[in-house]
């Protein structure tokens, strides 16, 4: 897993180097310690040749352990390298393996102890043709050398880490929102579906349950029902129509809602309902066709879309009052109240029993909520069902 890819070089770090990397830093720092011991050896420097030879061994056992424990082989090797010059090569690969591993406060100790062990070492077995002064400051700014350039690639290392990580974070938000803006887009086409279909076929419901239970009516009014359900067909797919063409286009060019009704249609949509029968009355204030952003438009269309759904559902033969209301720069508010009448025992059945009602109020909540708005609906003391809306004219 990606988690795994980008927490395993951590981890490596923490326990040391592998095996191979082990194998090859003391190889060849042998060969460095094996080159110095024989250069003295053939130059017939000061000092005890044995001493060089364990030193030399020495050294080079304690690679590994400089390896696995920096900090304590450092120390050990800076030891070493006040013993003998053959330990140079071993204490300052150990230095620099501190600074590149280490925090800099122990790179800095081991640093100094190195420094310590080669002025001892200058001391006691004076380098030919050098000063001592001289070879304090060389050794000083070969070990501040180690420190910042272990240090420099440590900082490096640890950088490349922490972008892995914003990569791997990123990558997985990224997968996040798209997941979650699927669940969005399919919400929202779920919403507009509903709002789209439910009310059109709510109509169809009824002219063809009177054509279900009326069958001995006259030919006159089969024959317009049959019509009105014809026509009823056409529209619905027409407006089917119109949710597929959005789902075709690219939001950037409909906007995040997408093309739909306005509230200047709410009028058309009143008529409709009369035509099917349903009592309805419309007091507008606010003086349609009027200009306002489309969420706010189309939401209060949805509005007294799904509230003349409702009626027809649960108010049989009941009139429905729809007020439109309100100024620019403020509020919108849309109040529908209609009563509500008990079905009998023998009343025929209605578009009520379909799948999904009862539905409608729940997405329709959320539309509003998502324009910005509030919505409260009750049944009050006469019982009468009360639903009212509120939205901002401008969002």
């Amino acid at each position: 897993m990606a988690l795994t890819g980008v927490d395993c070089p951590p981890r490596q770090a923490a326990r040391g180097p592998s095996w191979s990397i082990a194998v090859a830093a003391t190889g060849t720092i042998g060969l460095l310690v094996g080159a110095s011991t024989w250069g003295r050896l053939a130059s017939g420097a000061a000092g005890p040749v044995w001493l060089d030879v364990v030193t030399a061994v020495a050294g080079c056992a304690l690679v590994p352990v400089a390896l696995i424990r920096p900090v304590v082989g450092g120390l050990a090797l800076s030891v070493l390298a006040a013993v003998s010059p053959v330990a140079t090569p071993a204490a300052t690969f150990a230095a620099f393996h501190v600074a590149r591993r280490r925090p800099f406060v122990p790179a800095v100790a081991v640093s100094v102890a190195g420094v310590v062990g080669h002025a001892v070492q200058g001391w006691w077995q004076p380098a030919p043709g050098l000063p001592y002064g001289w070879l304090l400051l060389l050794t000083l700014l070969a070990y501040a050398a180690l420190l910042g350039w272990g240090t420099w690639g440590q900082a490096r290392a640890a950088l490349v880490i922490s972008l892995r990580e914003r990569a791997r974070r990123a990558e997985a938000e990224q997968g996040r929102r798209v997941i979650e803006a699927r669940l969005a887009e399919r919400t929202r086409l779920a919403r507009e579906m509903h709002d789209v279909l439910a009310h059109r076929l709510s109509l169809l419901a009824v002219y063809a349950g009177a054509l279900e239970y009326r069958p001995d009516s006259a030919p006159e009014r089969l024959s317009a029902a049959a019509g009105v359900i014809r026509t009823g067909v056409h529209q619905a797919l027409d407006e089917l129509r119109e949710v597929i063409t959005l789902l075709r286009q690219d939001p950037a060019d409909t906007g995040p809602d997408g093309p739909g009704p306005t509230l200047d249609d709410v009028p058309r949509l009143v008529g409709e309902a009369r035509g099917a029968g349903l009592v309805v009355d419309l007091e507008d204030r606010i003086g349609l066709p009027v200009e306002m952003t489309a969420v706010t438009g189309r939401t209060a269309y949805r509005v007294v879309q799904e509230a003349l759904t409702n009626a027809r559902k649960h108010a049989v033969g009941q009139p429905v009052a729809v007020t439109l209301a309100g100024e620019p720069d403020g509020t919108l508010t849309v109040d529908v109240r209609n009563p509500l009448t008990p079905d009998p025992p023998d009343a025929e059945p209605s578009d009520a029993d379909l799948p999904g009602a009862g539905l409608g109020l729940l997405g329709l909540t959320e539309r509003v909520s998502l324009a910005g708005g509030r919505l409260d609906h009750a049944v009050d003391a006469t019982g009468a069902f009360h639903l009212h809306v509120e939205l901002p004219w401008r969002t």
